[in-house]
């Protein structure tokens, strides 16, 4: 639910201001380019850059343009070839392994991942790379926890924590993974990934009802907390407490509508 903020999105943004401005209004128009149909938003982007063919910020512009529209493929070449241009360019390495993520192609994902972080060690990209090898149970995630707690002066040390206990988690070692989860909140009372990590692996051991006291928590510490209520809707569900349950998937959707695990709960329960 939640995405990773890029260093170049500031830049990004106030480029696309500036383009669409001289639109005049007539960015959702489109025309007719031989048997495709682009926008005048597309066109005027890529009339930029054959411009400008140097300009990162504009590719960025026109990926991040492509991404909204959920050209995933589109974004990826205009990445790639972002890439060509700038081989050292972590942030697009990092555009390239979400794309990737978008596409559910994990593997590739990491590689990106990898690669950015091997030119910028910047700790967004780390606890990216780290989360995905702890989902793949990949024991590299220890490696890039161990980075983590030792680096930046111990700023990233509950990070890199919480690196440890996703991967024991995933790897099935549910009882292990929980202290490290509750060493995070520790050290942060507010972080809610930690809260909600806790919350399944006790949901994964079948024990519901202290899963759901970690996540009636975390909705009182942050009360827009969406996959904090999704997740306690779940729970209400396995305690035989649809009405509850119901409340929950509704709560979550009101925070983020477009919450689609939320809105099949709702219509598994006949509530929609």
């Amino acid at each position: 639910m939640t995405s990773i903020i890029r260093p170049a999105l500031v830049t990004t943004l106030i480029l696309t201001s500036l383009i669409a401005c001289n639109n005049t209004g007539t960015e959702t128009e489109t025309r007719n380019t031989g048997s495709s149909t682009i926008s005048l938003k597309e066109k005027e982007l890529r009339a930029s850059i054959d411009r400008f063919p140097d300009s990162i910020p504009l590719r960025d512009s026109l990926i991040f343009y492509l991404e909204s529209l959920n050209n995933i493929d589109m974004a990826l070449a205009e990445t790639n070839k972002a890439i060509d241009r700038d081989s050292l360019n972590a942030d697009l390495l990092d555009t390239k392994a979400r794309l990737y993520l978008a596409k559910n192609d994990t593997s590739h994902a990491i590689e990106a991942f990898e690669r950015a972080a091997r030119i910028s060690p910047y700790p967004g990209y780390l606890m990216s790379l780290g989360s995905l090898y702890a989902q793949t149970r990949n024991p590299k995630a220890l490696t890039v926890s161990d980075v983590l707690i030792k680096a930046n002066g111990g700023q990233t040390a509950k990070e890199g924590i919480f690196l440890t206990g996703l991967y024991h988690s995933y790897s099935g070692d549910k009882t292990k993974a929980i202290p490290y989860f509750d060493q995070c909140m520790a050290m942060d009372y507010t972080f809610m990934p930690a809260y909600l990590e806790k919350a399944v692996a006790y949901y994964d051991q079948a024990k519901f009802a202290e899963a759901s006291q970690v996540l009636e928590k975390a909705i009182t510490i942050q009360n827009t907390y969406d996959e904090g209520y999704y997740w306690l809707g779940r729970c209400y569900e396995k305690l035989n407490r649809p009405g509850d349950a119901i409340e929950q998937y509704r709560t979550a959707l009101a925070y983020s509508p477009d919450y689609t695990e939320a809105q099949e709960a709702l219509k598994r329960l006949g509530a929609n």
